[in-house]
């Protein structure tokens, strides 16, 4: 049975309803919005539709029975842990590892290990990503927090609402920028050409911003750290394509998958270019405040080797 009932705040007022309804019950927004049109979701005992802007005061109530009975399977792959305590666990996420179940992706979640080396998984967020307050995507590696229990998962929701947590990425990007640092404060957007994508080319995008710098150069590549102020989905493989440097690797936003190096020069074929096998995206550092202790911890996460390898060769290129 899914059961929630929220009286709008103040701070609230305007926004969708199928936006804020995700934000207060962790539910995914495709699974609200069906559940708004069967009229399982009333605002002030009556029907609304999914774009209904609320007002502060509005009561939401929502009662329905699960649409499945969707369990998360627990196993037994192996994954490192950086810190865990009974309110969260801090893991570093390998590349090719999706974050929790969908469409073609049932099995080998961090949601299925986490599940198997947690013992239980008792956090908001729905059957098959409890506790999710952000995500890496499927390519991207490194540092990642999962709350295990309700006061956790609320208090991690609002420190990366207001902007307190510390992320750093590193990103080997194609070509060089003019400057070695700078900032890419381009809103972001569902893309009105492709649904799957983001974009920076919409009429109604959300702030976003990416501070970066210049780590190191390379022939056609950069090296490069990354922090985010915000937390746009795909936002920093997204910021780098609109300015012409997309990650190296990125099959969505770039497509540079693959570079000359002095022996495909020398060879003056495609032998001996160096492929890139994932987008190469790694979350070097994430630092927040511990939910229930209060205190700043902060977590690393050393350069995996596929991204070691390809810097070496970059350098020797």
């Amino acid at each position: 049975m899914i059961s929630h009932r929220v009286k709008v705040q103040e701070k609230d007022s305007g926004k969708r309803i199928d936006v804020l309804a995700v934000e207060e019950t962790g539910i995914t927004r495709s699974q609200i919005q069906r559940l708004i049109k069967k009229g399982f979701l009333l605002v002030d005992s009556r029907t609304v539709s999914q774009n209904y802007r609320v007002k502060a005061g509005d009561v939401i109530v929502l009662t329905a029975e699960d649409e499945k009975r969707e369990h998360l399977i627990a196993e037994a792959i192996p994954i490192e842990i950086l810190y865990m305590d009974e309110h969260l666990v801090v893991v570093n996420k390998p590349s090719g590892m999706v974050v929790y179940p969908a469409a073609g992706h049932s099995s080998g979640t961090l949601m299925n290990v986490l599940l198997y080396h947690c013992k239980k998984l008792e956090a908001p967020g729905g059957p098959l990503r409890p506790g999710i307050v952000h995500r890496l995507d499927k390519d991207t590696s490194g540092v990642m927090a999962v709350a295990l229990d309700s006061a956790a998962y609320y208090n991690l929701a609002e420190q990366f609402k207001q902007r307190t947590i510390n992320r750093r990425y590193v990103a080997l990007i194609y070509g060089n920028p003019k400057e070695n640092s700078g900032q890419i404060s381009l809103a972001i957007g569902r893309s009105e050409t492709d649904r799957k994508k983001m974009s920076t080319r919409v009429r109604r995008g959300k702030e976003a911003l990416t501070i970066w710098k210049v780590i190191e150069r390379f022939r056609h590549a950069a090296f490069i750290e990354a922090k985010l102020r915000t937390g746009r989905t795909h936002q920093i493989r997204v910021h780098f394509a609109s300015i012409g440097h997309p990650v190296l690797g990125d099959r969505a936003y770039g497509k540079k998958i693959e570079m000359e190096t002095k022996e495909s020069r020398r060879l003056d074929s495609t032998r001996g270019k160096l492929t890139f096998p994932r987008q190469m995206l790694h979350a070097e550092s994430l630092g927040f405040i511990h939910p229930v202790t209060g205190e700043y911890l902060e977590f690393h996460s050393p350069m995996p080797e596929d991204m070691e390898d390809c810097i070496s060769k970059l350098r020797s290129s």
